[in-house]
């Protein structure tokens, strides 16, 4: 297995084509706000454990959430239509990133959301290309999630929940928002049974890829 190691003062990254089964592709380089986005117009995203080298990766399968595919259960419908949660985007940028990496997940020790992470994608945001979508309930933020548009596609990073259903139904107004906005589908990176059970399935790395070359022909705006 080739893992290819990234310098600090070019933002060029190997064929992700040649990415591990797994997805790893390559490692180091920086965390410079026009690295990540060539990172990601290639089908490529950073993920890493803090004491680790910065590790790139093309996952192959990937898994993708077409818009017209999400899956709004009874109960998911229900909670919609109370509007118990007052949904907004883009208002609280880099604290959706800091309630993404302190939320507790099941079989996993720590985040790879680190403050240099926080930092970058918080730069990206300035620049208008990383977005929230967040929850809120009697003013306090309870759910949301961010990510990084490219072309048409919707790149999801992470989402949190303090309060039940919070990050279904902000993603159900974000699946809305890039609907309206003609957006084509919701990259989810790596398949998950809760991301899977929404509706989102698994296409082969290659056929991701062609997306992401269509998608950066076809730019929208968020």
């Amino acid at each position: 297995m080739n893992i290819f190691p990234l310098d600090r003062y070019s933002h060029i990254f190997p064929n992700p084509l040649e990415a591990h089964k797994k997805g790893l592709l390559a490692y180091g380089g920086d965390l410079h706000p026009g690295r990540i986005m060539t990172a990601y117009t290639q089908g490529i995203f950073p993920w890493y454990n803090e004491n680790d080298p910065i590790l790139w990766w093309s996952p192959d399968p990937r898994l993708i959430l077409e818009l017209d595919e999400f899956k709004v259960s009874k109960n998911l419908q229900k909670t919609i239509n109370k509007n118990i949660f007052e949904i907004r985007f883009d208002t609280n940028f880099t604290q959706v990133m800091i309630e993404c990496a302190n939320i507790k997940r099941e079989n996993q020790k720590g985040t790879w959301i680190n403050n240099e992470l926080i930092e970058a994608y918080t730069q990206i945001h300035e620049q208008g290309l990383a977005h929230s979508f967040e929850a809120y309930f009697e003013g306090e933020l309870v759910g949301g999630g961010y990510g990084i548009n490219i072309g048409n596609i919707f790149c999801g990073e992470s989402m949190f929940a303090k309060k039940n259903d919070a990050s279904k139904v902000a993603l159900y107004y974000l699946v809305q928002k890039l609907k309206k906005q003609n957006f084509k589908l919701i990259d989810c990176q790596i398949p998950t049974p809760h991301l899977q059970s929404l509706g989102a399935k698994t296409i082969s790395r290659k056929e991701f890829l062609k997306l992401v070359m269509q998608s950066t022909q076809d730019p929208k705006e968020f």
